[in-house]
């Protein structure tokens, strides 16, 4: 089966360290020694996903998570573009499936195969881009949540569903177009339309289904009542549970405030703009 390209993993660790102001993993690198020998490929029986809706485009906010400029990969140094208007190039695409399912993308996200989602190298995450197959005029709109591919010659690597609905799963890698969507054209999250004394709101997008027991990790902190203080304010402006939890590491205790569990995608995104507007921090995605 084909090869994909390296990409990062994020571990709960790492995750937990960023709480607490501590170091990121740098897009690229994996945890584990051994992870480059594992094969990738696709589904042990093939699985029919072309009727799987694309992505509604939305403007997310682009937060530090994923977006650390300049990074370096196998000696190369990338730098993250500041806007993604006008965006447009041309090159190869590949595609990743089982050997990162499940995993940490660059921006904290989990990776599904089976989703409509593409890791890039340069666009902000999140992002909507997009891909347009030269060889047989097929295009889809997906979104870009991680990074990679770091291979000469790839511009993208899409997931197993992007991938087959572009027609080349079995090929491995076609001739594509990426055309960035810019964010200022796009509806924001979550938006509020008045019609007369009506007031209604965008529909969820349920098109990405998390995992069970995603959390948007606010913050840890060493201070039980200062975590506290944190749960009170966000349970005040969020519509979803706000929890703290003890947990030791080397010896010391923290509490963990944490949102959720939060089942769709776009109602994570919502989530982690109203903490950021609130100036309560910049959560991470965890999972457990």
């Amino acid at each position: 089966m084909f090869q994909c390209s390296l990409r990062r993993g994020v571990l709960l660790a790492a995750l937990f360290l960023m709480a607490c102001g501590g170091p990121q993993t740098q897009p690229g690198k994996q945890a584990d020694s051994d992870f480059d020998s594992v094969e990738d490929s696709g589904p042990a029986a093939p699985v029919d996903m072309l009727a799987t809706p694309e992505p509604t485009p939305v403007r997310e906010p682009i937060g530090p998570a994923g977006n650390k400029s300049p990074y370096k990969v196998r000696g190369v140094t990338y730098h993250v573009r500041n806007a993604v208007k006008g965006y447009k190039e041309r090159g190869q695409a590949s595609w990743y499936g089982t050997k990162f399912h499940g995993r940490r993308t660059a921006n904290g996200e989990i990776y599904n195969m089976y989703a409509m989602s593409a890791a890039h190298k340069t666009l902000p995450l999140p992002s909507y881009a997009k891909v347009t197959n030269l060889d047989n005029g097929r295009s889809i709109i997906v979104r870009v949540n991680d990074r990679g591919p770091f291979v000469h010659g790839r511009i993208i690597d899409l997931s197993y569903t992007a991938a087959q609905k572009l027609g080349y799963v079995d090929k491995g890698i076609a001739r594509v177009e990426v055309e960035a969507l810019d964010p200022a054209s796009l509806p924001p999250v979550t938006e509020t339309i008045l019609a007369g004394d009506v007031t209604r709101s965008l529909p969820q997008d349920t098109t990405i289904q998390l995992p069970e027991n995603t959390f948007l990790q606010v913050g840890a902190y060493r201070n039980a009542s200062q975590a506290e203080k944190i749960r009170a304010q966000l349970t005040a402006s969020i519509d979803y549970p706000v929890s703290v939890s003890p947990v030791t590491r080397s010896g010391k205790t923290f509490y963990r405030v944490r949102i959720g569990p939060i089942s769709q995608q776009r109602a994570l995104a919502t989530a982690r703009e109203t903490v950021q507007k609130n100036q309560l921090g910049d959560p991470q995605v965890v999972y457990e």
